[in-house]
């Protein structure tokens, strides 16, 4: 599997109790919010798409085995 390329970043603006509490969870299951956050976005993508999404692809790319968009 290829590794995916991390040079983009992502603000987000959120309460300070809310962004605590969801470091110290992270914590307690040894990730770092980051690791958490590109899983939830990358949940959220193959959610949307309906199949498995895999780096170095973006979102509407056609599919080489099908022909069908992305």
């Amino acid at each position: 599997m290829t590794m995916e390329q991390r040079t983009a970043r992502l603000t987000v603006l959120i309460d300070p109790r809310k962004k605590a509490v969801f470091e110290r969870l992270c914590r307690q299951e040894d990730q770092t919010p980051s690791q958490v956050v590109r899983r939830l976005i990358r949940e959220f993508i193959e959610q949307r798409l309906g199949r498995p999404w895999g780096p170095g692809e973006s979102a509407g790319e056609p599919s080489a085995e099908s022909g069908t968009v992305r």
